[in-house]
């Protein structure tokens, strides 16, 4: 019996006060500091954002702690290399008890199913007859597919993130990047939400 994942976004730190930072290190620019006031900052971030002056973002940031995303996810999250990843080890964490992720497509065709799901289970028995064969676990995991989870730590500044979400919000986007790039703008734009009320969710 496969085990299906479902993801989770947990949001482990962010930059305190973010939105005044990022108006506090701005000004510094104009030394204009006379033109801050308790909303000032919402003013000057959508004047930044629309004028595309986006420098002054990176002072803030963010990380998150994604689960259940597939390693076809984690391959994908990776290739924004201006963010930090801690990936989950496959060399050394044990995949004896894989959970899996099902793309939508499969899930809605039995007989697709059925092959998807006749392949992870062989590949679960595989994956447990190298061990019992005394193969490594950094070997072992040659059979595994893509669609075993994979937990990851990601850190980027608000100005990677916006990149992030533009690019991975996108319809053409993947829909699993896209499911879990959701969850995370629902969180930035309640942390931040003059930096992130322009950005749109495929859920609308």
């Amino acid at each position: 019996m496969n085990t299906e994942a479902a993801p989770t976004v947990e949001l482990l730190a962010i930059t305190p006060n973010s939105e005044r930072l990022i108006e506090e290190a701005g000004r510094t620019c104009y030394l204009s500091f006379d033109k801050m006031t308790d909303d000032s900052s919402k003013r000057f971030i959508r004047m930044v954002v629309k004028n595309g002056h986006h420098s002054v973002l990176e002072h803030a940031s963010a990380t998150f702690r994604i689960k259940g995303g597939s390693r076809s996810f984690t391959h994908q999250i990776v290739r924004h290399r201006v963010a930090s990843f801690s990936q989950q080890s496959q060399r050394y964490v044990s995949e004896d008890e894989f959970q899996i992720v099902i793309p939508p497509s499969i899930k809605a065709n039995a007989q697709a199913l059925a092959v998807f799901n006749g392949l992870i289970e062989h590949a679960r028995t595989a994956y447990a007859e190298l061990k019992g064969l005394d193969i490594r676990k950094e070997d072992a995991r040659f059979v595994l597919p893509n669609a075993v989870t994979s937990e990851i730590v990601v850190s980027a500044n608000f100005r990677e993130w916006r990149h992030i979400l533009e690019v991975r919000l996108e319809k053409g986007a993947q829909w699993e990047i896209r499911l879990i790039c959701d969850e995370i703008l629902k969180v930035l734009a309640a942390q931040a939400p003059t930096v992130f009320e322009d950005m749109v969710s495929p859920q609308g």
